[in-house]
């Protein structure tokens, strides 16, 4: 069986924790299948506190409990290191979202398959899965 390494995108690990119906079934199976290792950016927990902190609708939940339940879930938490940010200097500024260019450059850096809901992220990085969530 193949092993996959997946890092997910703030989007997509909020989905896989609180509403994984809105994922593709492909998508479910691999983020639950052992074999697999799957991380979540501690620079997605930093968004969600940022986002929450600015009273956003769509972030209406705290960081500590979405760190609490990755981790309970079994995801393993990517730090977000020095070294992890010199790539940002050589990467294209096809995107301007600090946290998307971050996890771009943790997955390049793994490697590993960065999953997100964000369509103009592929254009970095076959590594880049672009996912539709389910409404």
């Amino acid at each position: 069986m193949a092993r996959h390494v997946y890092l997910l995108d703030t989007n997509v690990l909020l989905a896989a924790l609180l509403a994984p119906e809105r994922l593709p079934q492909d998508v479910v199976a691999g983020v639950a299948d052992a074999a697999n290792t799957v991380y979540f950016s501690a620079a997605s927990i930093w968004e969600i506190a940022i986002k929450r902190s600015l009273n956003r609708t769509d972030f209406d939940f705290s960081p500590k409990d979405i760190h609490r339940l990755a981790l309970d879930t079994g995801f393993t938490e990517l730090p977000v290191k020095g070294e992890d940010c010199y790539p940002l200097v050589d990467l294209p500024w096809r995107h301007r979202d600090p946290f998307d260019r971050l996890l771009i450059a943790q997955a390049q850096s793994l490697p590993a398959y960065l999953l997100t809901t964000d369509g103009t992220l592929s254009r970095y990085s076959e590594l880049v899965v672009h996912l539709v969530l389910k409404p």
